[in-house]
């Protein structure tokens, strides 16, 4: 298939990337999977999911150095998004941090910096790390990741916060809470929203309603869960893969248009939230 484009999502400073792009949550942990997921992750660069999303935390490094690896020689093609641990995020050891990422990355700019998660380092530190990294054309830009609405508030509130450019957070089918406020928060304000594990590890994927609609879109359940993402405003999705095959499905999730039938039946199995939930993650 693949002859619809996947749709771009712009971030506040203009830069625009697919809507679909690719993680790296567990790659980089056992050499014997390093060929496999590197061709993983090449597939789907020729596909067109050119953002590839990883972290320091992933295999201690180790996702960040199959990154290196996949993009070696077509630097220009990809959009690279790390993140920093909590526990690294203080003024001198964001800085330091970063510059660990792009030694294994083997750049010399790392597109997107997230913070992974909130620890005791106060955010006012962790945003002029960031600003710091970005006068030095380390980064080109920098977000959150595991950001509820009160923490983007409170971010929104210190010198330069309002510079976040994404807040990456778990959604999917199953993990629909930040419908309630965040999601529609970050949409108000500008900030593009990634979803990681946007099929629930494959947890999902054996729902009868989601097998049901699925063969009726001629489609997989995974393309039916990734659809779902896709189809709300602002939200970029990044399934992680280390099989080239399934990379291709992936993509093809962009050519299902589900009917409102269908969302309904989706609804009634995986309702939308009713009232305000803690922010999950995984």
């Amino acid at each position: 298939m693949q002859e619809d484009i996947i749709p771009a999502i712009a971030f506040p400073d203009g830069t625009e990337v697919p809507a679909l792009g690719q993680g790296t949550w567990n790659m980089g942990e056992r050499a014997s999977e390093a060929d496999r997921e590197i061709a993983s992750l090449k597939a789907g660069i020729e596909l067109g999911m050119t953002l590839i999303d990883t972290a320091e935390m992933y295999g201690e490094g180790g996702a960040e150095r199959i990154v290196g690896r996949a993009i070696k020689g077509q630097r220009d093609k990809v959009f690279i998004t790390s993140k920093v641990y909590p526990h690294n995020a203080s003024r001198t050891g964001t800085i330091e941090a970063c510059n660990r990422s792009l030694s294994r990355l083997g750049i010399d700019r790392i597109d997107l910096y997230l913070l992974h998660w909130r620890g005791e380092y106060a955010l006012t530190e962790t945003v002029e790390a960031f600003e710091e990294l970005m006068d030095a054309g380390k980064i080109g830009a920098w977000g959150v990741s595991n950001f509820d609405t009160d923490d983007m508030e409170e971010l929104f509130s210190v010198p330069g916060g309002r510079r976040c450019a994404a807040n990456q957070v778990l959604f999917n089918l199953a993990r629909r809470g930040i419908e309630y406020d965040l999601l529609p928060w970050c949409q108000k304000h500008g900030v593009p929203v990634m979803a990681y594990s946007p099929i629930e590890q494959g947890r999902i994927l054996h729902n009868p309603e989601l097998i049901r609609i699925a063969k009726a879109n001629q489609a997989t359940p995974a393309q039916i869960a990734l659809a779902f993402v896709l189809e709300r405003d602002g939200v970029i999705a990044i399934p992680k893969t280390s099989s080239a095959e399934r990379a291709a499905e992936n993509r093809d999730s962009v050519t299902f248009d589900l009917s409102d039938e269908d969302w309904s039946a989706l609804d009634k199995v995986f309702p939308p939230p009713g009232r305000k939930s803690s922010l999950e993650m995984l």
